[in-house]
């Protein structure tokens, strides 16, 4: 198995490391007033990434301090600046450096320091493999805040429980990927912090190993309370799209049989009361309940097809596929 062949401990010197592939690699990192970390990370990512060929993306979400400032004075050839015209949040910033990115693989990661770049060198074997898509950290002894790590700690639980997908650290920025997963996935809202979940919907092996964590160099936190409700709005939209994308009329189908049902069952109970027992029903709520189940239950029906369709189009209009095929072998050997 690979773990026995490759083992990663964080803390070991990997800057002696020689380098593990000559294709090119892009760092992706989403900046938010960072002006007083970016240059030392710059440094920390150049010394541990010595021997590879890499571009480091910077994606400049808008930032009111001298974050962009302090970039192109340091006029490094391997610094790719990308400013956006207004704040977009995190996920999006984050999908404009993955567009952007040009390497064979694609290495995520904060901007604040509290990622070590030198994890990445020991990341890279899981998948220069071919065994995995995607590598993702888990961090060890958080240098984080109460007011951080407990709803942190939820929402992970809460992630796991509702996905059944056993990441145990989604909110770990430090992330590897393969270049046809990172291209494939789709970031909007906060959907960042499920970034692993989306990879694995996408048909990518993932392999989680420990990585260090450092408290926050300079610079104020963005994090708050208020990100807990974006979170579990993304968590509930992810659970749709996990189960029932692919076949919506799974869940709006059956739901809307359920009502007709019981709209005609109660309809069927008031006439038996109606005719068999001859009382009045017509100034019965019941009544009502029981038109309003059937008439719900149609339209629930009829948005189950309505989404079929628009799922078939979205795949046929892009002239995507439903599936992914990992590789072909042909006569044992790889085609």
């Amino acid at each position: 198995m690979l773990e026995k062949r490759i083992t990663f401990v964080p803390g070991t010197n990997t800057l002696s490391m020689p380098a593990l592939t000559d294709a090119l690699l892009s760092i992706v990192i989403p900046l938010y007033n960072e002006e007083e970390n970016v240059a030392l990370l710059t440094a920390k990512i150049h010394e541990a990434l010595q021997g590879y060929t890499y571009q480091i993306v910077y994606v400049d979400d808008f930032s009111t301090d001298g974050t962009r400032r302090v970039i192109q004075q340091l006029k490094d050839p391997a610094v790719h600046l990308i400013s956006l015209k207004k704040n977009y949040g995190q996920s999006l910033a984050l999908a404009a450096g993955i567009d952007y990115a040009q390497g064979a693989y694609i290495i995520t990661m904060d901007g604040d320091l509290q990622n070590d770049p030198a994890d990445i060198p020991g990341m890279l074997p899981f998948v220069l493999s071919g065994e995995y898509d995607v590598v993702t950290g888990i961090r060890q002894k958080r240098k984080d805040s109460l007011l951080k790590k407990i709803p942190s700690k939820i929402a992970n639980f809460m992630v796991r429980r509702v996905t059944k997908l056993d990441i145990k650290d989604n909110g770990c920025a430090l992330k590897v990927f393969t270049r046809d997963i990172a291209k494939e996935l789709n970031l909007y809202g906060e959907m960042h912090r499920f970034i692993t979940l989306l990879a694995f919907l996408e048909g990518a092996q993932i392999k989680q190993v420990p990585v260090r964590h450092h408290a926050r160099n300079a610079g104020v936190s963005k994090y708050g309370l208020e990100r807990v409700f974006k979170v579990v709005a993304d968590m509930m939209l992810l659970l749709f799209i996990r189960k029932y994308f692919q076949r919506p009329i799974h869940l709006f189908g059956i739901l809307g049989v359920l009502m007709i049902l019981l709209g005609i069952g109660i309809n069927i109970y008031l006439l038996i009361v109606k005719f068999g027992f001859g009382q009045d029903i017509g100034n019965r709520p019941l009544l009502i309940f029981g038109l309003m189940f059937i008439l719900g239950g149609i339209q629930l029906f009829t948005i189950g097809i309505v989404m079929e369709l628009l799922i078939r189009t979205y795949y046929e209009s892009q002239k995507k596929r439903p599936y992914r095929i990992k590789n072909v072998t042909i006569g044992g050997e790889v085609a």
